[in-house]
């Protein structure tokens, strides 16, 4: 894939994550966003739950799937999935 890639979200101060934890259920209390080791990306034109696969397939941290956000997400911590 060739192109443009959005980021969702990257770096988040804690009173960010804290609002967006409780909006969310999804918002994890001690995110790898806070310490600026995350990032939530989508690609346009690309099946998301294909990125989803892709990265993990790299065995290179933590990576998640919203299907319904239309994004991944991606860290460095211990090599994991949902």
């Amino acid at each position: 894939h060739q192109g443009e890639f959005h980021i969702i979200s990257g770096y988040r101060s804690p009173a960010t994550n804290n609002m967006l934890n409780k909006k969310s259920s999804g918002v994890a209390k001690r995110s790898y966003h806070m310490r600026g080791k995350a990032i939530d990306v989508r690609l346009p034109g690309f099946d998301t739950s294909q990125l989803h696969k892709a990265a993990i397939s790299l065995k290179g941290g933590g990576v998640g799937y919203y299907s319904s956000s239309n994004f991944v997400h991606l860290d460095v911590g211990r090599v994991r999935y949902w």
